[in-house]
């Protein structure tokens, strides 16, 4: 086993896929350019060839019906968009017809597509390019909904995704991109639509996806310093969504908090708290359910506000802490500093 970053996994999955199936294709703005869009398509033009990874015109709606036909003509297509705003102007196309198409025919076709989509914070990108929209394309029958939050769980799931026969929306953070973690070389599938347990604890269980499920990892290590022993729960997939998992650890812990990586309002975590009290106050156990999420307003370009407006590991620790009425005095002297409230590492130099 050896350690790639998140890019990295993201690039070899690719390069992988596309020796193994010779109708895969990469399309979207920038998959061609040096720098690859954050290195995840890095030579694969150069590898393969611009008749397989191609650039395309300003015109997503449009490309994304060019690859619905390519995929039900027997390709599969991987679009790439740089920022989920970027999708947005698609939306038809993925939600009226990629989304439909196998219901529509009787199961006789189906859509085996999967559009990555950027999301995350950062560099001043402010209201319209810093937004987590998991939560509409989650809502949407028909689509699966991917969101790692490491590297080996990025390649494993996005195989799978190329593999699957349905739509993939394959959400990406870009303040994972840096991260790295053990990956396998070989060519290999994870699950889609099971959760993972990233640590077992007895004491509160936090579910998260994707960034957010890191800082619920760190503050779960800090916690361990004033004796809160949590269970962090990656959910991987947000549709279709594992709740036997997510059961199975309320059930044990008898509280839960949800980070969220988007907005409180008709968001994941307002679904994965429903989940959880329809199920259990049908067996009369009694739970403790909370949540943390980004500020309910479009996120700041100004540093100096948007640093107010995410969750962190010391924010998610001290929730942790009034939930189980455990004091936290102590509690700020255990994290560092970072100030890091607008990029995700030093060497951070810009959006692209």
């Amino acid at each position: 086993m050896r350690q790639l970053k998140f890019f990295q996994s993201i690039n070899e999955a690719l390069f992988q896929s596309m020796i193994k199936n010779s109708k895969v294709l990469i399309m979207g703005l920038g998959v061609d350019d040096p720098k690859g869009i954050f290195g995840t398509t890095y030579k694969l033009k150069e590898k393969f060839g611009s008749s397989r990874v191609f650039d395309m015109p300003t015109a997503e709606n449009s490309m994304t019906g060019v690859a619905i036909g390519a995929s039900l003509s027997g390709f599969r297509p991987v679009i790439t968009h740089q920022r989920v705003e970027f999708a947005l102007l698609s939306m038809e196309q993925i939600i009226n017809q990629a989304a439909k198409w196998y219901y529509m025919n009787a199961g006789q076709m189906s859509v085996p597509l999967v559009i990555r989509i950027i999301v995350g914070r950062g560099w001043g990108n402010g209201p319209q390019h810093t937004q987590s929209l998991e939560a509409l394309f989650s809502n949407i029958p028909g689509l699966k909904v991917i969101s790692p939050s490491n590297p080996k769980d990025a390649k494993g799931l996005l195989i799978s995704s190329i593999q699957d026969k349905n739509p993939v929306i394959f959400f990406e953070n870009r303040w994972l991109y840096e991260t790295y973690g053990n990956v396998p070389k070989v060519y290999y599938k994870i699950p889609i639509g099971k959760c993972n347990i990233l640590k077992k604890g007895k004491d509160i269980t936090l579910v998260s996806n994707s960034y957010m499920a890191l800082e619920c990892f760190k503050a779960s290590k800090v916690l361990k310093n004033i004796g809160i022993d949590a269970e962090v729960v990656d959910l991987r997939t947000l549709r279709p969504l594992d709740s036997k998992t997510i059961l199975k650890s309320v059930k044990k812990t008898k509280k839960l908090l949800v980070v969220d990586n988007g907005w409180p309002q008709y968001g994941i975590s307002s679904e994965i708290i429903s989940i959880v009290s329809e199920n259990l106050s049908k067996k009369k156990i009694n739970i403790q359910l909370d949540r943390l999420s980004i500020a309910d307003l479009p996120i700041p370009s100004t540093r100096s506000l948007a640093k107010y407006c995410y969750p962190d590991p010391y924010i998610i620790s001290k929730k942790i802490c009034n939930i189980l009425n455990k004091k936290n005095k102590k509690l700020k002297k255990l994290f560092k500093t970072e100030n890091l409230h607008d990029v995700p590492d030093k060497n951070f130099r810009g959006p692209f």
